[in-house]
């Protein structure tokens, strides 16, 4: 119970923004706890921690798995259609535990006092379902920008001045979790955590003249996002924080915009931010016009903006 509350907590703006990476996460998580399960009558001097540890496991499946299932109903309700497609859904679910009902009584009496069988054919049965939901999942191809859709539209067209379509962007976006990032960034922040002095302040409003502010702090991209920000300005504020972190950790050799921009990289962030707002001034609107061509919906997001608005005034001369 105290994991499903945790979990949620910390994790639940996530399940939106990154469906598919949490819904192959809960399958893996699924797999150890059975897998957990199998193995404790093994070990009878940890055979409550064992099973405690696999309760976790399941718990945060029960979290994961249903909100995300939950998300990718949503995206396949084309027609808004929502009822039909998870009755449809739990039709299915049905018919194959029942398909699962009575393989197992065909194998019950195989595996019996049989261990060497059984963990051979679990981890048979294990590696044909984590296949099994890796296609799938990459299969999913979704419209709505999150960041590393974003990310990998955005620095293509920095390249190239092409536009991915949703199925090319979808087939190259990553579905594992990454659990270490060099600069994250992070969206809807206080403003604490992004200015410190009013000089601060001042900086993150020079060349900026959206309902935003954006920094580098701490090793983290942070944005402050204003109480009357529309979606395009969400989408302008990503894509100005993807620049920056391209710049900052350059994972490849950078070419165009983003290669002229790395040359005002000094010792100072503030002065690659201000040179970002330029660019951004430059190539956003062709960029989201491009978008709206090429499939993507720009009327609504899951970028994983915080709850945090600031709201702030220039100081009048």
């Amino acid at each position: 119970m105290l994991g499903r509350i945790l979990f949620a907590w910390l994790k639940g703006n996530k399940l939106d923004s990154e469906a598919k990476k949490w819904r192959l996460v809960a399958d893996v998580l699924n797999d150890i706890a059975m897998f957990m399960e199998i193995l404790a009558p093994n070990f009878p001097t940890c055979f409550t921690l064992i099973v405690c540890s696999a309760g976790i496991f399941k718990s945060i499946v029960g979290v994961a798995g249903g909100a995300t299932r939950a998300a990718l109903t949503l995206h396949q309700a084309r027609r808004d259609n929502m009822a039909d497609i998870s009755a449809k859904d739990g039709s299915q679910e049905t018919l194959v535990n029942l398909a699962g009902l009575l393989v197992s009584l065909i194998l019950i009496p195989l595996v019996t006092d049989n261990p060497l069988l059984t963990f051979v054919l679990f981890f048979l049965f294990t590696i044909l379902h984590l296949f099994a939901n890796y296609k799938a999942v990459r299969s999913v191809v979704m419209e709505t920008l999150n960041e590393a859709r974003l990310a990998i539209v955005l620095h293509q067209y920095l390249r190239d001045g092409r536009v991915l379509a949703p199925l090319e962007a979808n087939h190259k976006e990553p579905v594992f979790l990454e659990f270490r990032r060099t600069v994250p960034i992070k969206l809807g922040v206080r403003l604490g955590e992004l200015v410190y002095t009013s000089e601060d302040l001042n900086l993150a409003m020079k060349n900026n003249h959206g309902p935003f502010l954006i920094g580098v702090k701490r090793g983290s991209v942070c944005v402050c996002l204003g109480p009357d920000a529309s979606v395009c300005d969400e989408i302008r504020a990503v894509c100005q924080a993807v620049c920056l972190c391209a710049v900052l950790h350059p994972v490849s050799p950078l070419e165009g915009a983003l290669k002229q921009l790395s040359m005002s990289h000094s010792n100072n962030h503030w002065e690659l931010v201000h040179e970002s707002h330029k660019l951004m001034d430059q190539i956003f609107q062709p960029f989201l016009k491009a978008l709206e061509v090429a499939g993507w919906q720009t009327s609504r997001t899951l970028l994983d903006w915080n709850e945090w608005r600031v709201e702030w005034k220039k100081k009048s001369s």
